[in-house]
């Protein structure tokens, strides 16, 4: 079955929009985190994680994506983009102990 350049295109669109969401709600988290935590050891950061992957689905079908045709490998992705931008966000923060300025 040929795609069309279209569908092509959407295709495109569809993975550039799930991933900068994945990549900025997990950097978001991570600043958010690291304001909120108090000791290493808190477990609060893990829940602010958390919510940021729940929040993307919501936001994707906002933005016109499909969230019902996504498939499992769709899921972990999101997971795992949002989880390394967040897990690098907070380290960089907790480790140079930076503040945010609010």
């Amino acid at each position: 079955m040929a795609e069309t350049a279209r569908e092509k295109r959407w295709a495109h669109v569809r993975g550039v929009t799930v991933t900068t969401v994945a990549s900025v709600l997990g950097i978001v988290a991570g600043l958010v985190a690291a304001h909120i935590v108090t000791a290493p050891d808190d477990s609060i950061g893990v829940l602010v994680f958390a919510i940021a992957v729940f929040v993307q689905f919501p936001l994707l079908r906002a933005l016109g994506i499909e969230v019902e045709t996504f498939g499992v490998k769709d899921y972990l992705f999101i997971g795992f983009m949002t989880f390394c931008f967040w897990f690098i966000t907070l380290a960089i923060m907790l480790t140079t102990d930076a503040a945010l300025p609010i």
